[in-house]
């Protein structure tokens, strides 16, 4: 028969650093998603309207489009 020790059940705490590494890895992300967007609907603007409509979308469109709110069921194929 095994016994179980206490000290292996017991929850682990999270410790200051650990949180403080997190919140700034969060930070981080957030600011690199947020400048690849940037460069991204700077690119597209930089398109002509032609292509745009090749890859499927309007001017009005290109900042949904980048931030993954573009609903595809509501575009009409021309």
């Amino acid at each position: 028969m095994s016994a179980i020790s206490s000290a292996a059940a017991a929850p682990a705490r999270p410790s200051m650093l650990g949180g403080l590494l997190r919140l700034l890895r969060v930070w981080g992300d957030t600011i690199a998603t947020y400048w690849v967007r940037r460069e991204a609907i700077k690119t597209l603007r930089q398109l002509d309207d032609r292509a745009l409509r090749d890859i499927g979308l309007s001017r009005c469109q290109i900042e949904t489009a980048v931030t993954g709110d573009f609903d595809l069921e509501l575009v009409r194929i021309r």
